[in-house]
This record gives structure tokens, sequence and C-alpha cells, in this order.
């Protein structure tokens, strides 16, 4: 990743000197070094020992703590424990969806994440209704942050440069979930049925994403007014906590 776009990422990163903000993947050190040139108290990690064993080395990174760990398996609430932090990242594109949930969902979490990830992953956490992109993980991650894609970047801003388009993300946590439910687990186990089966009524996609009888889906659609027929891509978070409230009676 170049010099502008790391520069960038770290800006919308960091508000200020002495902020507390984890990299997730410091990789060649090209955003840890812009981190901590504003002043952050940076720690970075990474799964990679030769790779931290060079950025050790570096006389510009001497104030950050350089971790070997693996991303989906570090231990977030101990680092949380010191207090608030915000995180940053160019995140390898096969763990950024579960990473993004993981961390929106915590106790305690990154007050913001700021994150490189893949476009279409992107394209996904900012969708609205009824789009082809827009799904389960649009509302797991909006009903407990704020999303907004900052910029694109090329492939050519990268060495070696990869085989996919990528985005940086800004994740803004939320003080409390965007919308009340009455219980989670139900709202969450709804919106992840209501989009297993895409090609089927919402209340088809339901019955056999919850292993339930199709007449309490089906009622409790007709409860909200909805079309019988529609299909769980319509409907917005509101409408999906609303329905969760049905089913968890």
């Amino acid at each position: 990743m170049d010099g502008g776009a790391s520069s960038r990422i770290a800006k919308l990163a960091v508000d200020a000197p002495g902020e507390r903000i984890l990299e997730i993947g410091a990789g060649t050190g090209a955003l840890t070094v812009q981190l901590a040139n504003l002043g952050a108290a940076v720690t970075a990690i990474d799964v990679d020992p030769e790779m931290l064993a060079v950025l050790r080395s570096r006389d510009d990174l001497a104030g950050v703590d350089l971790i070997e760990a693996d991303a989906l398996a570090f231990d977030y609430a101990a680092f949380a424990a010191a207090g608030p932090w915000n995180a940053a990242g160019n995140l390898p594109y096969n763990i950024a969806t579960p990473l993004i949930i993981a961390l929106v969902s915590m106790e305690n979490g990154p007050g913001r994440f700021v994150a490189m990830i893949q476009k279409d992953v992107a394209e996904r956490l900012t969708a609205k209704p009824g789009t082809p992109q827009y799904g389960s993980l649009t509302i797991a991650v909006t009903y407990r942050a704020n999303v907004r894609r900052a910029f694109n970047v090329s492939p050519e801003q990268f060495y070696p440069r990869p085989n996919v388009n990528s985005a940086v993300i800004v994740v803004q946590r939320l003080a409390s979930p965007a919308i009340r439910v009455r219980n989670e687990a139900t709202f969450d186990a709804v919106v992840r049925a209501g989009f297993a089966y895409r090609r089927k009524t919402l209340a088809n996609s339901l019955s056999l994403g919850l292993g339930v009888p199709r007449d309490g889906p089906a009622a409790a659609i007709a409860a909200l007014g909805l079309d019988p027929e529609i299909r769980g891509e319509a409907l917005d978070l509101a409408t999906f906590a609303a329905l969760a409230d049905q089913l968890a009676d």
C-alpha cells in the first residue's frame, strides 16, 4: 500500500496525539509509521514473525508496541480493558467480514475502526434495501455502527498488485444499538434466516432458516402489514427489528 493511502487512513483513525490505536496487520509498516507520526499510542499486531523482526529494527517505529498475533485469535477484550481505543488496518480479504462483525459486536469495542477491505465487501456494508449487495452483513453491522466508505484504492497503489479493487471504510461505533429489539439473539437469527434463501419469499426463508413451521413467520409478516410475498432484501433495519419482536412473542 502506498504512502498516500496509508496517510489518509491514519488521519481517519487518529483524532489527537496519545489516542490508543490497535493496528491489525502491520505488514511492511506503511500504515504503522503514519499512525506513529500522528502521535498515537500504537499497538500493532501481525502473524509474521520475520516481518515483525524487521519492524522492530526500525528507529521510526521504536515507540510502537509490536505483537505477534493472529488477528482472529488476538485477545481484543484484554486490550480494550486498558481504556478507549480505535482500530485500523489493511485487512486480509479472507478475515475482513468475521473480524468486522466481531469488533462491532464486542463489549468495549473500538470507538472507530478504519479498514481497507475488498471493494465488494465495502459495498455490502453500505448497501441499501432492495439492492443486490444488501444482506445480513449490512444489518448486523449497521445495527451497531455507522458505516461509510471513505475512498477507493486501485490495485496500482499496491506492490505486488492484487487482482481485486479495495476500499477504505470508517466504522463508527454507536453508543447504543441503532434500534431497540426485545431479544438480540432472536433478532440476529431472524436476520440471518431472512437472507438465507434469497430466491424464496421471506416467510419461506424464515421457516427454513429458523426450522419452524411457515405459519409463524407468515403470521408475523401479516401482523406488520407486509406483502405476504415480500422477500428479505426489501426490509430495512427497523422492519427486521419489528419482525424479530413479533417472532420473539
